[in-house]
C-alpha cells in the first residue's frame, strides 16, 4: 500500500518473516545473500538502497560481514532504523521552482539569495553540513561568523541562472569526503575565508563577463592568499539510530591568530505557516545550560546536548515579513533573528528562550596553524544531560568501521584510486535530499495567504496536478540542481548498487509509482518542467539493478516492467508523430547539442526526426526485451512480450536506415529536418546524436533460445515473413562453442566505421575519453541557413558559449559521463559477439592495434584519469589551478563535476558531487575485479 510496509523476507537459508510498518523482522538473517536479494517495501516517503552497471549480468561485490553491512542488513529488514537520520537537507532551496509563487514563473528573482536568511521556505530546508530526519521534521547544521562578514554564513553562496556568465554556478568551496550507506559515520568539509566574503564583487565581476569569458570564481579574488582561511570538518557519528554525535574541527590555516564563531544549530521545518496544519507548533526549549529539548507532534522528543558554558540563542523559522516584504510579521524573533542578534546586536532572539530555531554559539580564538573543536549530540528522549563519555569511542569506531567498509569493498585498489572511490560515493550520499512538492498545492496556494495570480494557472507543471512528492531522492547536485532529474537518477543507481541495492530500487520504483508518473505514462523529466523529455534509461537501470544486486529479486523487476509498458507505450504515442518508428523527443537531456533548440518549433515548419530519441527508443526496446526474457525463464506468461520488444526492435532498426538517419557516405547517423513540403535535410553534425545508436544492442545465445520455445518460434515465424525487417535482428556468429545472434541498429561493418570515428583523436578521441561533439567541427563549423533561421555548430570543448537551455551546460565538445558509460558498455557487448579476432585501432591511424575489449578498457582507464594524481602529481580535473593542484589542504578534496573539458580534462558546470559522475566509482571497482 502507499503509506505502508507489507510482504515477506528469506533468503533461502530458513530464515523469514513478515515485515510490519513499524515492527522488527524475526529472526532475521544476516548473510550477505539475504542483504543483497531482499525486496522491501517501502512507504513512499523513505529513502530506499543500492544500485548495478551494465546489462549483463556480472559478479556482486562483497563487501564481507562487518559492522557497517550488518546495520545496512538491519535496516534493511526493518530490525534497525539507521537510515532514520542523514544528510537529506539541501543545500539551496532558494531559487527554486517550488518556492516560486509568481505570476510569470521567474523563480530565481521570486525568492533570490538575499530572502534566504529571513523568509520561511514553504517545501523543504536548506543548510551547511546538515541532516534531518527521513520527514525533515527535525534538523540540525551549522553556522559560521568569520567576525567581518555582513550575515551568518549559514547556507552555501553562489549566482543565480541569471547572474552568472554560464548559469547557476556556486561559489564557496566544500566537499563530501565520507560516507557510510546508513550515514552511520559522515564528514564534511569547508573552507571560509577569514576576510570579508565578497559577495557583491562575485556577483558584479561574473555580470560584466560573458558566455565566451571565464567564470570568476572565489579563488581569483584573492580572498584565500596567505592561507587565510578556516579549514572547517564536520564529523558525525550515530551511538545508534537516534543518537548522533556531531564534531566541528576548525583548523586555522594562515599565519596569525584569528577568531571564529561556531554556530551548530538546531531548528524545525516550518510546517505551521500555511494554513494547512491544525496540529500544534513544535518548540525548542533551554531547559537547562548544555541542553536544548525538541517537541513537535510530527517527531518523537529529542534533545541536543552541549557545552554547558555556551549560551544558546532562540529565534523562529518564521519570515521576517517587515524585512522582506515591508509588512508587520508574526514573530518578534523570525527565522534571521540570530543573524542580527550576532551581526548587528539587535534585540531578535526569544530571551524566554524558546522557539523552532536555535543555535549553540561558541566564539574560538585559535592561534595560526592549530584547531579547536566544538562538539554537540542529538539523542531521542530528555534523559540525556551532557555530551556522554563515550563521544569519543563513538567518533573513533564508526571511523574505523567505515574504513573497514570500504576497505573490504575494494581491498585491492590502490591508495589514490580509493580516495577517488569513496570520495564519488560520499559524494552520492550527502546527496540524497528530502524532496517535497505537491503540484495541486503549489498551483492553488494555501489558506494562509492570497489566492496565487490568475496566470499560474498554466504556469509549469499545471498539468502535472497528480504529482505529490515527500521521499528522500538521489540529487543531481545539493547546491546546482537541488531536484531530481529522471534520468540523472538512473545513472546514480549504478554505483549506490555496490553499497545500497534497496536505496536503488526504491528510487527507480519511485519515479514509475503514479504519484509521480503522468497518468498518459510519462515519467517527470525535473522540477523546472516535468513535460520536458528525458532519454528513456530506467528499463536498463532497473535490469542493471536486478543483475548487480544478485539475480533473485523478480519482484522488483516486474515491477518495474509493468510501469515501464505504460511509459514505453507513451513514447510509441506521443514521439513518433509519423507512425514511421522515427522519434521526435525533442532535446532528450543533451541541451545544446543542435544546431537549434530541438524542444521548440521549428522557423520554417515540419519536424527533426532524431537520430538519438531513435536509438534510445531502440534502447528500451531491448532493454525491455532483456527484462522478457529474465521474467519469461521465471514465469512463460512473459514470452510474449519478449516477441513484442524484439519486433519492435525491428521496426525501429529498420527505420533508422529507412527514413535516412544512416548516411552511408559518412558512415554516421544525423537527425534529418523534414521540412513541410516533404524535403529531407541532413543536420551533419558528428556529435553524440549519431554515436548513441552504438548502445542499442544486445546478443542471444542459443541457450536462451532453447529455455524459451515459444519465443524462438515467434522470431522464426517473424524472419520468416518479414525478411525486409530482419537485417538487423538476425546476424549470426559462432565464438568459441556458442551460436550467438546480434542485435543491433548497427551491423558489424558499419559499427567498425563509426568506431573509426570514435577512436580517432581529431574526432572523439580526447585524453580523458569520449567528447560529445567531433573535433573536426573545430575547424569546419556546421552551418545551417533557412529562411527565419541560421544556426552554427563549432567545437567548444569548455563552458557553452549559446543560451540554449540556458547555457549552463554544454555538449558541443565536452566529455560527460554517462554518455561515455554507455558507448564503453556496447563496445563490450559488440567484442562479446565478435571474439578477440576483431581487431580495432587506437587511436585511429596510429597503427596500434588492440581487441574491441581492449578499447572499452582504455577508454575507461582515460576517464578514471581524469580524477587521478598522474606523474606530474597533477589532477586533471583541477585544470590549471596551482593551489587546488598542489596545496595539501586542497589537492586530495575531490569535485565531481558535471562534465568536463574535452582537451584538457578540467571540471566544468556544476562541481558538487554532481550525481552522474560517480560512475567513477563503478569503473575503479571494475578494473579492480578484471585485475582480480
Amino acid at each position: 500500500p502507499r503509506t505502508g510496509v507489507g510482504g515477506k523476507v528469506g533468503c533461502g537459508h530458513g530464515s523469514t518473516g513478515d515485515i510490519h510498518r513499524g515492527a522488527r523482522t524475526r529472526n532475521p538473517c544476516l548473510c550477505r545473500a539475504h542483504v543483497l536479494t531482499l525486496e522491501l517495501r517501502i512507504p513512499r516517503e523513505h529513502s530506499g538502497l543500492r544500485h548495478t552497471r551494465v546489462p549483463e549480468p556480472r559478479t556482486v561485490v562483497d563487501v564481507g560481514d562487518n559492522a557497517e553491512t550488518q546495520r545496512l542488513a538491519s535496516s534493511t529488514t526493518g530490525a534497525g532504523a539507521w537510515r532514520q537520520w542523514g544528510p537529506y537537507v539541501s543545500e539551496r532551496a532558494w531559487g527554486s521552482v517550488r518556492e516560486d509563487y509568481s505570476a510569470d514563473g521567474d523563480a530565481w528573482n521570486y525568492f533570490p539569495f538575499d530572502h534566504a536568511r529571513s523568509r520561511a521556505y514553504r517545501w523543504n530546508e536548506d543548510g551547511m553540513a546538515a541532516i534531518c530526519d527521513l520527514k525533515q521534521n527535525l534538523c540540525l547544521g551549522l553556522a559560521l561568523w568569520n567576525g567581518v562578514d555582513s550575515i551568518l554564513k549559514e547556507r552555501m553562496f553562489g549566482l543565480s541562472g541569471p547572474q552568472g556568465n554560464h548559469g547557476e554556478d556556486a561559489k564557496d568551496y566544500w566537499w563530501y569526503l565520507d560516507s557510510t550507506p546508513t550515514h552511520s559515520w559522515m564528514t564534511w568539509r569547508y573552507h571560509y575565508p577569514q576576510a570579508q566574503f565578497p559577495y557583491e564583487e562575485l556577483v558584479v565581476e561574473n555580470a560584466r563577463r560573458g558566455r565566451t569569458d571565464a567564470e570568476y570564481e572565489l579563488i581569483d579574488t584573492g580572498i584565500f592568499d596567505d592561507d587565510r582561511y578556516w579549514v572547517v570538518t564536520v564529523d558525525y557519528a550515530k551511538a545508534g539510530p537516534d543518537d548522533i554525535c556531531m564534531r566541528i574541527t576548525v583548523e586555522n590555516a594562515g599565519p596569525d591568530e584569528a577568531a571564529i564563531h561556531v554556530l551548530p544549530t538546531l531548528w524545525c521545518r516550518n510546517t505551521w505557516s500555511w494554513g494547512r496544519s491544525t496540529e500544534s507548533r513544535p518548540q525548542l526549549t533551554l531547559v537547562r545550560p548544555g541542553l536544548i529539548t525538541a517537541e513537535g507532534p510530527a517527531f518523537s522528543p529529542m534533545a541536543l546536548s552541549f557545552a554547558a558554558d555556551a549560551p544558546a540563542w532562540f529565534c523562529d523559522n518564521e519570515t521576517n515579513t517587515e524585512r522582506v516584504f515591508g509588512t508587520p510579521g508574526t514573530s518578534p524573533f523570525p527565522k534571521d533573528g540570530i543573524n542580527d542578534a550576532i551581526i548587528q546586536g539587535e534585540h531578535t532572539i526569544n530571551p524566554d528562550n524558546v522557539g523552532t530555531k536555535a543555535s549553540v554559539h561558541q566564539l574560538l580564538v585559535v592561534p595560526a596553524g592549530e584547531q579547536r573543536e566544538v562538539r554537540v549530540r542529538l539523542r531521542a528522549g530528555f534523559d540525556s544531560t551532557d555530551l556522554g563519555s563515550d563521544f569519543d569511542e563513538v567518533m573513533k569506531l564508526r571511523e574505523e568501521e567505515a574504513d573497514t567498509y570500504y576497505r573490504d569493498l575494494a581491498p585491492e585498489l590502490p591508495e589514490d584510486e580509493a580516495l577517488v572511490m569513496r570520495q564519488s560515493f560520499a559524494g552520492l550520499m550527502w546527496g540524497k535530499q528530502f524532496f517535497h512538492y505537491d503540484v495541486e498545492t503549489w498551483l492553488d496556494g494555501d489558506p494562509a495567504f492570497p489566492p496565487p495570480p490568475p496566470e499560474r494557472r498554466s504556469i509549469r507543471n499545471s498539468a502535472w496536478r497528480h504529482f505529490s512528492a515527500a521521499d528522500v531522492i538521489s540529487m543531481p547536485d545539493p547546491w546546482e540542481y537541488p531536484w531530481f532529474a529522471a534520468w540523472d537518477l538512473a545513472f546514480h543507481c549504478i554505483p549506490l548498487s555496490h553499497v545500497d541495492p534497496a536505496f536503488a530500487k526504491h528510487q527507480l520504483l519511485l519515479m514509475l509509482r503514479e504519484w509521480f508518473m503522468h497518468p498518459n505514462g510519462q515519467l517527470p523529466a525535473y522540477e523546472w518542467k516535468f513535460e520536458d523529455v528525458n532519454p528513456p534509461v530506467h528499463a536498463w537501470a532497473a535490469l542493471s539493478v536486478f543483475h548487480g544486486s544478485g539475480d533473485h529479486d523478480y519482484t522488483f523487476l516486474e515491477k518495474a516492467f509493468h510501469k515501464l509498458l505504460l511509459n514505453f507505450s507513451w513514447w510509441v504515442n506521443r514521439k513518433d508523430s509519423q507512425g514511421a518508428n522515427v522519434f521526435e523527443g525533442g532535446f532528450l537531456g543533451l541541451d545544446n547539442i543542435g544546431a537549434f533548440d530541438r524542444s521548440s518549433d521549428i522557423p520554417s515548419g515540419g519536424y527533426l526526426a532524431q537520430s538519438d530519441g531513435t536509438a534510445w527508443m531502440a534502447f528500451y526496446c531491448l532493454n525491455m526485451l532483456e527484462i522478457a526474457i529474465v521474467l519469461a525463464e521465471h514465469d512463460e506468461s512473459y514470452e510474449p512480450m519478449a516477441t513484442k520488444f524484439y519486433e519492435h526492435f525491428a521496426y525501429i532498426a529498420t527505420a533508422a536506415h529507412d527514413q535516412g538517419l544512416w548516411d552511408d557516405a559518412d558512415a554516421f547517423f544525423y537527425d534529418v529536418l523534414v521540412l513541410p513540403d516533404g524535403e529531407r535535410i541532413p543536420l551533419r553534425i558528428r556529435s553524440l546524436v549519431g554515436l548513441l545508436p552504438l548502445i542499442a544492442t544486445i546478443t542471444l545465445d542459443q541457450k536462451t533460445l532453447d529455455r524459451l520455445p515459444s519465443f524462438a518460434r515467434d522470431i522464426a515465424n517473424f524472419e520468416r515473413f518479414k525478411p525486409q525487417l530482419t537485417r538487423n535482428v538476425s546476424m549470426r556468429h559462432m565464438h568459441g562453442a556458442s551460436d550467438r545472434r546480434l542485435l543491433s541498429v548497427l551491423d558489424p561493418d558499419s559499427l567498425l566505421k563509426v568506431v573509426r570515428r570514435l577512436l580517432a583523436d581529431d574526432e572523439f578521441l580526447s585524453p580523458y575519453g569520449i567528447r560529445s561533439l567531433s573535433k573536426e567541427h573545430q575547424d569546419h563549423p556546421f552551418q545551417l541557413d533557412l529562411p527565419g533561421l541560421t544556426a552554427v555548430v563549432n567545437y567548444e570543448p569548455g563552458e557553452s558559449q549559446t543560451n540554449l537551455f540556458g547555457g549552463n551546460s554544454n555538449w558541443r565538445g565536452p566529455l560527460w559521463f554517462p554518455s561515455n558509460y554507455l558507448i564503453i558498455g556496447s563496445l563490450r557487448r559488440f567484442a562479446e559477439f565478435l571474439g578477440p579476432e576483431q581487431m580495432v585501432e587506437l587511436p585511429t591511424g596510429s597503427g596500434r592495434q588492440m581487441t574491441l575489449e581492449d578499447a572499452a578498457e582504455e577508454l575507461e582507464d582515460r576517464l578514471t584519469r581524469l580524477f587521478l594524481r598522474n606523474d606530474a602529481g597533477r589532477r586533471p580535473v583541477f585544470g590549471d589551478v596551482p593551489m587546488f593542484q598542489d596545496d595539501p589542504r586542497w589537492r586530495d578534496n575531490i569535485w565531481f563535476y558535471e562534465y568536463f573539458h574535452g582537451d584538457t580534462g578540467a571540471g566544468l558546470g556544476a562541481a558538487h558531487q554532481t550525481g552522474w559522475t560517480a560512475l567513477v566509482a563503478e569503473s575503479l571497482l571494475h578494473h579492480r575485479e578484471g585485475a582480480g
